[in-house]
């Protein structure tokens, strides 16, 4: 009789501090679930015109690089500017209490998960709709674009009107807003500038939710910040493209160089010269066997006995690329092309043409990817390294590069060529060197999956890790193209000085850092108070 309380006491006891866990466990879960990002319900609520979806998100977590996989809470397939507006500003007004992020995902051409948003929201701008795309003639030709738009459709729809941008990518199947995050390099920026430096006006939405205009003469800080800022500032929604008279058909032409003083003297040569070709790249060709046959398939030999005796095995060679666009009513192409080309030191069996459609020559990457597509080799790991050489620098670069740490064959294209950086607008958020020219040098990798070889992955980073390496022990003031770091302070040195600009605009634009949390210069701070 004795032990009975007791044991009603324990028993009761127990069933209390039961119910007392229950309900804190419960009281913890909701707080979290508030505060977390995995609560479909935070954003259900939001009246769009699109739609949210929380299943099939796969493909929002892979992009070319394949390296990097994180799946968001959800998928926003706007219809209109204001169903992104919406949805930032509903993260942004649930404040630090929620970690929810936003990401814009163009045509998933990122290498490192930049566009990805881990348990966030992913913005598919492709599906983005909007008023149609508005090509303008005159004086100052331009076009109205959506920021999902395709450079390739941009292309196709303004030679209707025998206009075109004036500066590329190498590859077309990209969005504006995605490029204009970057910069947007190719061939014709000796010229024209990156694709950064021929925009009149952007539509943004900020990571605050507003929808701003901006250019240079309205809202002009937010311009400059958004234009090669990486997503961090708004995301482009909208933007205003500068056009020219298109032309109709292009001279491609390539030749060899077997030293890189003279290849180099060369390319700088040609991008100081007021008439000159209107595009011009270089790459280096490592070990490659049979690299002229492997052209004849597109071009065509100037002096095909003596390209047949041409033996490219076992060297390192350096290939100019060079076009020169023109009418069909022009008679003195080929004149104009041979005193340019007299200019020049190459190799003189090693002279190939080729003569294309302008829209065949500038969409020429897609028809590589077609091929690589069918044999299952695109979608493959890209562990590309993009970096910016200063010209005082490049020799030193080469030599130790091209000389010690590749000298097998590469495992993609190596792209080298210079560009003007008068052409470059230093009020925008891009990094580059600080000289007059500089040379963009991309290693442009495929890594074959689960090998273990020279041509794995673990080699290729390895091999990028020595480039990064010798590059900071040298102090060759390199900048990486394209940037890709995981601390703070890394992103901190790539910026320089300009890091306290970048601060300032990061606390006007995006306070709450909401946007672009894959490209991790900047982390949301949650708050559980």
């Amino acid at each position: 009789m004795g032990t009975q309380p007791c044991s009603w006491l324990r028993r009761h006891n127990f069933s209390f501090l039961r119910t007392f866990m229950i309900l804190l466990l419960s009281f913890v879960t909701i707080r979290i679930n508030l505060c977390s990002p995995g609560i479909p319900y935070l954003l259900k609520s939001l009246s769009l015109e699109g739609n949210l979806v929380y299943d099939e998100l796969n493909y929002a977590a892979q992009d070319f690089g394949n390296r990097y996989h994180f799946p968001p809470l959800a998928i926003l397939h706007p219809k209109s500017v204001s169903d992104i507006a919406i949805t930032v500003r509903h993260i942004w007004q649930l404040g630090p209490t929620s970690a929810l992020t936003v990401a814009a995902r163009g045509h998933g051409h990122s290498l490192q998960g930049q566009a990805q948003a881990h348990r966030g929201v992913v913005i598919d701008m492709e599906s983005l709709r909007g008023p149609q795309m508005q090509v303008h003639g005159g004086e100052f030709p331009f076009v109205d674009v959506s920021g999902g738009a395709l450079w390739i459709n941009i292309l196709q729809e303004s030679l209707k009107y025998g206009l075109a941008p004036k500066s590329w990518t190498d590859y077309l199947h990209l969005t504006v807003g995605g490029t204009l995050s970057n910069a947007g390099i190719s061939g014709q920026a000796f010229r024209h500038g990156p694709q950064i430096s021929n925009v009149h006006q952007l539509e943004v939405v900020t990571g605050k939710g507003e929808v701003v205009n901006c250019s240079l003469n309205q809202n002009t800080e937010l311009f400059h910040s958004v234009l090669g800022g990486l997503g961090q500032f708004g995301i482009i929604t909208r933007a205003r493209i500068s056009l020219e008279p298109a032309p109709q058909m292009v001279k491609w032409i390539r030749v060899l160089y077997s030293e890189f003083s003279a290849f180099s003297s060369d390319q700088e040569h040609l991008i100081s010269m007021e008439k000159t070709f209107d595009y011009i790249e270089g790459f280096v060709t490592i070990n490659r066997t049979g690299l002229l046959n492997n052209w004849r398939s597109s071009f065509n030999p100037q002096d095909p006995v003596q390209a047949s005796k041409f033996k490219s095995d076992e060297r390192t060679l350096f290939c100019l690329e060079l076009a020169k666009y023109f009418n069909t009513d022009k008679t003195d192409i080929n004149q104009e092309i041979e005193r340019l080309l007299s200019q020049l030191s190459y190799i003189s069996s090693t002279l190939f043409i080729s003569e294309v459609s302008y829209l065949d020559f500038l969409d020429r990457v897609h028809v590589s990817e077609i091929k690589l597509r069918s044999k299952d080799l695109w979608e493959v790991p890209h562990p590309w390294l993009n970096l910016l050489i200063p010209k005082s620098k490049i020799h030193i670069f080469a030599k130790e590069v091209f000389g010690n740490i590749l000298t097998d064959t590469s495992n993609g294209p190596v792209l080298i060529y210079p560009v003007n950086k008068s052409k470059w607008d230093n009020r925008t958020s891009v990094v580059i060197p600080d000289e007059d020219i500089f040379y963009l040098v991309a290693f442009l990798s495929s890594a074959v999956p689960s090998s273990t070889g020279t041509d794995g992955l673990e080699h290729i980073l390895t091999q990028n890790k020595r480039i990064l390496d010798f590059c900071e022990k040298a102090s060759l003031g390199a900048k990486q193209y394209l940037p890709h770091y995981t601390t703070q302070k890394e992103w901190q040195a790539h910026f320089g000085p300009r890091w306290e600009i970048i601060i300032k605009r990061k606390s006007a634009y995006d306070p709450l850092a909401i946007l672009a949390p894959g490209q991790r210069i900047f982390q949301k701070a949650i708050s559980f108070s």
